[in-house]
């Protein structure tokens, strides 16, 4: 049996949820899978996954196993890397995660920049406003918004982004503007349910205090694009980052509500896993992306005061 390769589809078919979704991302018949995951079952001598029509649950020694099994494959894949020379010359996939709307309008534009001028190497960008977990993604690199929890993530800092509130003009025309955040619960409200941005966050003047408030949507997206086209159409007030809203903004499509009450802008990281080796494709993109992000990113970060 190759370990290896029972090992692979193991730690596919849970990140798949499915022996059938791990089959069809290998392409290989759910039969073999099945054969090569019971057979590594039997080479240990226990039960590693509990199957069911729905779903796949590890056992407490199949959770102990797989991530064992993802730190060797790891392993695996930066030795193999070096073998090729990607630690030594510029070369090879990057993986890049970043959220939907700020890889669209800042990151995607810098990776066309940087395949223009590295030739030899080619990108997957992955969008999402979860943040992905750079192991099980097999990333190389993340963009992320927000505090940073302690970590073994090395972070470089490419600018912050300002946390508005806003509504278009013909929204507001007919009544009264909202004075402190609690006039919020008033309006509809458009929620776009973000990690970053839920609840609604605002700081307090006179306290300089955070002051949460929970807002009952009146619609909620999960895209902040979606969140800003409908505060546009008069649907209501909406949170998002200055940068989603900056156009709509700039074309007086929008305006920002209650600046005194702004929270301090939201701090921006680009991420990667500390290794021993970086490869020579992830030191180049590093020093490439994060001065033309944070040249970007630069008019976002200031905080303003009515």
């Amino acid at each position: 049996m190759d370990r290896l390769e029972a090992m692979e589809m193991l730690v596919t078919a849970v990140d798949g949820g499915s022996l059938s979704a791990a089959a069809r991302q290998l392409k290989t018949p759910v039969s073999t899978l099945t054969r090569k995951v019971a057979d590594l079952e039997a080479l240990l001598g226990t039960r590693l996954l509990i199957r069911t029509t729905r779903k796949l649950t590890l056992t407490d020694t199949g959770m102990a196993y797989v991530a064992a099994a993802r730190r060797i494959l790891d392993l695996v894949r930066d030795q193999e890397h070096e073998a090729t020379g990607e630690f030594a010359t510029a070369r090879g996939e990057l993986v890049v995660t970043a959220p939907v709307q700020l890889g669209r309008l800042h990151v995607l534009p810098i990776i066309n920049q940087f395949l223009a001028q590295y030739p030899d190497i080619t990108v997957r960008l992955l969008l999402s406003d979860r943040n992905v977990d750079l192991t099980d993604a097999h990333a190389d690199l993340a963009v992320r918004i927000g505090e940073l929890p302690d970590s073994n993530l090395i972070a470089t800092r490419i600018g912050a982004l300002r946390p508005v509130v806003c509504a278009s003009p013909a929204f507001l025309a007919d009544r009264a503007p909202p004075r402190e955040p609690d006039d919020l619960v008033k309006y509809p409200c458009v929620v776009f349910n973000s990690p970053y941005l839920s609840p609604w966050r605002f700081r307090l003047p006179a306290t300089k205090k955070t002051y949460l408030l929970e807002v009952k949507p009146r619609l909620e997206v999960t895209a902040p694009d979606a969140a800003v086209s409908a505060a546009v159409d008069n649907a209501g007030i909406t949170f998002v980052f200055e940068h989603d809203a900056d156009e709509a903004v700039r074309g007086g499509q929008l305006e920002i509500l209650l600046p005194q009450f702004e929270i301090e802008p939201v701090p921006v990281h680009l991420v990667h896993v500390s290794r021993n080796l970086m490869a020579v494709k992830l030191r180049h993109f590093i020093d490439f992306a994060a001065p033309r992000l944070r040249e970007s990113l630069a008019r976002f970060g200031k905080r303003k005061r009515s």
